[in-house]
């Protein structure tokens, strides 16, 4: 009994105790929240682009000059002399054919040419003896004109021949096969030790400073598209850059299979480009004045949207309408929650709450603040 008496006492005095004892303030225990530390480039300012509607078009890269050299003879190739992607020169030579055929026909043609020359001539020499005899009444008028036909025809047969030899010569000069322009061998179909026959491949030569895009738009939207109109594309391969051009052509018959309509665009460029590399782009129907940002500025919660807006340093969650999409740079237009002037948060990453703190070093970077446009074509050179 007494135990447990003293047990009770002690169990008393430990709850005085810790009840004499002051808990930590919770207010005391919380860490304090620093602000976030922000540089210009993590801010959008807000201003009025350009919002570009049309059809979409799409297609290849392909020369205006273009050259698919046939072998114009029957013969062997003895040599090639230019290959994939060398410049040629108008008139250089490219492939050379056997010449010994050619060149006996030539020389038999030179002899038979030499031979109906001697021959007109000595006919044309007796009938002028036999017009002589014929004032004087030496000779009949049967035998004049006998001389006569045998003149005529022997100068028919120098005219052949003179033909002949003309062929032969050409027949020559054919197995050199040469560059029509300047420019670049864009394919070589042949080797020494082929035999070419008379309208074989040989090589195709293009202009590369002639390359234009020929795209196909949609039937439906032929109706916007007219000849002066702007287009902005990319092409494969030369994915940080985008290209201008302007309709030049549209073609007034529609493809067969696809029911596309063709455009043929002019390049604004003076970069060389390969053919045959695929490109697409928009044709700039029409344009209006609105408030475009990019893709990355945008949180979505299921159907809605939202931006962070910074106001006095503080960030704020905006609920914003969007509307249509630039297909050029893939900016997205604002259509309310938003004025021109307003700074949003680039790229809102991570746990970022209503209200919070921020401090701003706009002296960092203030040369690189991003707009809309530039942002987006930051975007899509990423891409």
């Amino acid at each position: 009994m007494k135990f447990q008496k003293n047990l009770f006492y002690v169990a008393l005095f430990a709850t005085f105790l810790t009840a004499c004892g002051k808990p930590e303030s919770t207010e005391d225990t919380k860490p304090e929240t620093k602000p976030l530390s922000l540089v210009s480039a993590d801010i959008l300012q807000l201003k009025a682009s350009e919002l570009a509607r049309g059809p979409m078009v799409s297609g290849s890269l392909q020369p205006v000059i273009k050259a698919e050299i046939n072998a114009e003879v029957a013969g062997i190739v003895t040599k090639v002399l230019k290959d994939n992607g060398d410049l040629v020169k108008a008139g250089e030579l490219l492939v050379q054919l056997d010449q010994t055929t050619f060149r006996d026909k030539l020389m038999s043609a030179q002899e038979a040419e030499r031979s109906a020359l001697v021959t007109a001539d000595q006919a044309q020499k007796q009938l002028r003896r036999m017009q002589s005899l014929h004032k004087q009444n030496l000779v009949t008028a049967e035998v004049l004109e006998s001389a006569e036909i045998k003149a005529n025809q022997a100068h028919s047969e120098l005219a052949s021949a003179k033909a002949r030899l003309v062929e032969a010569r050409q027949q020559l000069e054919r197995t050199e096969v040469r560059a029509p322009f300047d420019g670049v061998v864009a394919l070589r179909k042949t080797s020494a030790g082929d035999t070419a026959q008379i309208g074989k491949a040989l090589m195709v030569v293009i202009d590369p400073s002639s390359m234009r895009f020929e795209g196909f738009i949609a039937a439906d939207q032929v109706g916007q598209v007219k000849v002066g109109q702007a287009v902005n594309f990319k092409v494969n391969g030369y994915s940080n850059q985008r290209f201008d051009g302007v309709i030049e052509r549209i073609n007034p018959q529609a493809a067969e299979t696809t029911r596309q309509v063709q455009v043929f665009v002019a390049i604004n460029s003076e970069e060389p480009l390969v053919a045959g590399l695929y490109a697409e782009g928009h044709i700039a129907v029409a344009n209006q004045q609105s408030l475009m940002v990019p893709p990355s500025v945008l949180v979505q919660e299921g159907d809605n949207h939202f931006v962070w807006q910074l106001t006095n340093n503080t960030l704020h969650k905006v609920k914003v309408q969007v509307g249509a999409k630039d297909p050029r740079w893939g900016t997205v237009q604002l259509l309310s929650g938003v004025n021109i002037g307003d700074e949003l948060l680039l790229q809102p990453l991570g746990a970022i709450k209503e209200g919070a703190t921020v401090t701003l070093n706009r002296t960092a970077d203030i040369d690189k603040k991003p707009d809309a446009t530039a942002t987006a074509q930051t975007a899509v050179v990423g891409n």
